[in-house]
């Protein structure tokens, strides 16, 4: 009988021993930085109903929702009729009530409003779970990948801006990525909208900037023009389009442009009071004002911010931003919230291509210890347990195979040390350890072994 080859689905995947030692590596810098300035792990349901999702990411993104068919007969009730006619929509909402999250910022803030009276606002949260997206597979694009997402919601203080900036600092820092953290803020946007006297075209305005870097001056004003601003209004723009300078260069020039518009000035003054409380909270990666930048600009309403890799042709691998009604989408309007996320996929993909994860990361075992069979395997097996007691990874090879097997294993699994204990060690109640990286071997008292693998 021919079995057909198992598969996944496509934009799914995998991950290998190796590949999931890699990654929980960076989850686990970024689940303790995000415990050391206070933030609390939750969890929410795959599925969330899809009253809940639906109508949160714009019609494109409800496109892109994964429904879940309704158990049992799904089709009970559903006019058979209806099904060879073109009313999809009406089918699909009696067919369906579930699906699996989009992102994880609606679950949260589903979350927040149903348990508003068991949360202590400021209200501090982390999450690391994965998102679906019925997107089309391509490099880096994925159905199913991981968020990593801290808010702070309830508090409209600067101070929350300015921990997430140290946040991401921290935890590149300790992945030893060096970057560079944007900082923008939508109040600056609509200011700039307003001086040049098109306030209704502010996404034109700022997704012809954001292009810049790729076209040059000249064609981003082409396109200004294309998308229907005058020839006086481009002008206007040009301080802004051609800024250059130090932060605090930057900011001068900008505030003279907006001298006349109280929300652009108000964005300047919180930017201005990031950067300095930054400062005083010892942030090391370079911090830079792009004005271009203007992600999820349906969606904020003050800072924003980006996080780019200094040394990788890749995309911005952290960004977020402050929101005032996140939870309005709900009916619990007025409650401001600032955010930031964390693209493990493409940090991933960083790290590998600049070789930076530590080969530790590889072994969940720090020594294996070998099988003779007999009195010695029951004296390593022993051994074995005590290591585990005091904290040490170890790992038994269950049989009694050839030595030269049980080495080639520890090496295929890239396990640092080996234990060897023949008749002659069992009966001096001593061992032999091997160094697997460098070939040395020594023979060792139990308490001088835990001295040797007790070391990071």
């Amino acid at each position: 009988m021919d079995f057909q080859k198992p598969s996944i689905p496509k934009g799914t995947r995998d991950f290998s021993p190796i590949e999931m030692s890699r990654r929980n590596y960076i989850f686990n810098i970024i689940r303790n930085v995000f415990e050391q300035h206070g933030y609390m792990p939750i969890e929410t349901p795959a599925m969330e109903n899809l009253t809940t999702l639906l109508g949160k990411y714009g019609e494109e993104g409800d496109k892109l929702l994964f429904r879940v068919l309704n158990s049992g007969d799904f089709l009970s009730g559903v006019d058979r009729n209806a099904l060879t006619s073109e009313e999809t929509n009406k089918i699909a909402s009696r067919i369906s009530e579930k699906g699996l999250r989009y992102d994880l910022t609606v679950p949260f803030a589903r979350y927040v409003v149903q348990h508003r009276n068991d949360i202590t606002f400021p209200f501090k949260r982390y999450q690391l779970q994965p998102v679906w997206r019925a997107d089309r597979p391509q490099k880096g694009r994925y159905r199913e990948f991981y968020q990593c997402d801290a808010d702070v919601i309830g508090s409209d203080s600067l101070v929350n801006e300015a921990e997430l900036l140290v946040m991401a600092d921290r935890i590149f820092e300790q992945l030893n990525i060096p970057i560079v953290i944007k900082l923008n803020n939508r109040k600056i946007l609509s200011g700039i909208a307003e001086i040049i006297g098109h306030p209704d075209k502010i996404i034109d305005i700022t997704v012809a900037i954001d292009k810049l870097d790729k076209i040059g001056p000249e064609k981003v004003n082409e396109e200004l023009e294309n998308r229907g601003l005058d020839k006086e209004a481009i002008n206007k723009l040009q301080p802004i389009i051609n800024l250059t300078g130090s932060n605090a260069e930057k900011l001068n020039n900008i505030k003279q442009v907006l001298a006349e518009s109280k929300e652009g000035l108000k964005g300047i003054e919180e930017i201005e009071t990031i950067f300095a409380l930054a400062n005083e909270m010892n942030i090391r990666s370079e911090l830079e004002l792009d004005l271009t930048l203007a992600r999820g600009l349906n969606y904020y309403t003050g800072a924003i911010i980006e996080v780019k890799a200094k040394n990788a042709g890749i995309g911005s691998i952290s960004g977020g931003g402050r929101y005032d009604n996140l939870t309005g989408i709900f009916g619990l309007p007025g409650i401001s919230g600032v955010g930031i996320s964390f693209g493990a996929d493409r940090i991933y993909d960083v790290m590998l291509e600049s070789q930076l994860f530590p080969d530790s990361t590889i072994a969940s075992a720090k020594v294996l210890l070998i099988n003779f069979g007999g009195k010695e395997e029951l004296h390593s097996l022993r051994l074995a347990g005590e290591l585990r007691q005091h904290g040490i990874n170890a790992e038994f090879y269950p049989e009694s195979a050839k030595i030269k097997k049980q080495f080639a294993y520890a090496d295929s699994k890239q396990i640092p040390w080996v234990i060897v204990i023949g008749e002659a060690e069992r009966i001096t109640n001593s061992l032999q350890l091997k160094n697997m990286k460098t070939g040395e071997q020594q023979t060792l008292q139990l308490q001088e072994l835990y001295k040797i693998l007790s070391k990071p």
